[in-house]
């Protein structure tokens, strides 16, 4: 009997630290990264390599684990003031922050090592996401709301990693995909930072355009969805280098974008956390939809 319980006992400390380490390098939001990534990489290439495919998803995966690991040994002590951080792995003291270190810095390591394997220029836009997310937006949050911006660089840079691997190089087309993403993270986020209100606010952060949750802040939201969209169909133009898509599926995308600016404009009106909890799950569903809209169409060229 004595056996079979410590067969259990180890059995339930693995899925606690396999568990820990999930909430640690944040799986959920590593594998929409990788996700970016590599429908980024499939807009670029004219023959896929199966290898570096999956090099840039375990490079891209460790890339934002280490992010999201050093994030959480910065913030151990706010985390706990926050019911939906409190339960992470270094507040609740179920993890040493050596430990948390190891992973961040053997992520980091290891990760930036198969991105260069790749190619350098994919090595360099990992650590520049990197350095900007732990050593700029993540002290930024405290002071002022504008690490949002800071913080949109390096949450813009997946998918234009996913070309770069591809091509090795950093030109108009990779720039096109940094700018949709860099310009989607704004009403994301400040649907999640208007959920989170007051939840931020006790943890000292606020990260509402100009610090108000308000009518001014939900005009940023709108304009920023509108940027949105007006960039996601510039490749119609067929002036961005190889990256163009077809009319119709421009038409597509601004319908889709239509459905997020319908629901940033029922948040002005209504200013309830119902509508900012439909804005954030239909910028989700945007940035994932357009990316496999963008590769639909561009294997029908």
């Amino acid at each position: 009997m004595q056996v079979n319980s410590n067969v259990g006992h180890k059995k339930m400390n693995f899925s606690v630290v396999f568990s820990d380490f999930k909430q640690l390098t944040k799986v959920g939001l590593s594998l929409s990264v990788v996700f970016s990534s590599l429908a980024g990489y499939l807009l670029a290439v004219e023959e896929i390599q199966y290898s570096v495919l999956v090099m840039l998803a375990i490079g891209g995966y460790l890339m934002v684990g280490a992010s999201n690991a050093f994030n959480q040994i910065i913030e151990k002590d706010t985390d706990a003031l926050m019911k939906r951080t409190m339960n992470r792995p270094l507040p609740t003291g179920r993890m040493h922050v050596s430990t948390a270190l190891v992973v961040a810095v053997s992520f980091t390591i290891i990760g930036l090592a198969i991105l260069y394997s790749i190619n350098p220029k994919s090595a360099l836009f990992g650590a520049i996401s990197i350095f900007l997310y732990t050593s700029v937006y993540t002290p930024l949050k405290s002071i002022t709301p504008l690490s949002v911006f800071v913080g949109a660089i390096p949450g813009a840079i997946p998918f234009m990693l996913g070309w770069v691997a591809a091509t090795n190089d950093f030109s108009i087309e990779p720039g096109m995909l940094f700018l949709i993403q860099f310009f989607w993270q704004f009403p994301h986020f400040w649907a999640i930072a208007w959920l989170q209100y007051d939840e931020y606010k006790k943890a000292g952060f606020n990260l509402m355009p100009m610090g108000q949750k308000n009518k001014k802040a939900v005009v940023q939201i709108i304009f920023y969805t509108i940027c949105l969209i007006i960039v996601s169909i510039i490749p119609v133009l067929q002036k961005t280098g190889s990256f163009y898509i077809y009319p119709v599926t421009a038409v597509i995308l601004v319908a889709l974008g239509s459905v997020m600016l319908y629901y940033a404009v029922k948040l002005y009106k209504h200013q309830s956390n119902k509508e900012a909890r439909q804005l954030m799950l239909s910028s989700v569903l945007y940035i994932t939809l357009i990316q496999i809209i963008y590769v639909i169409d561009k294997f029908l060229h």
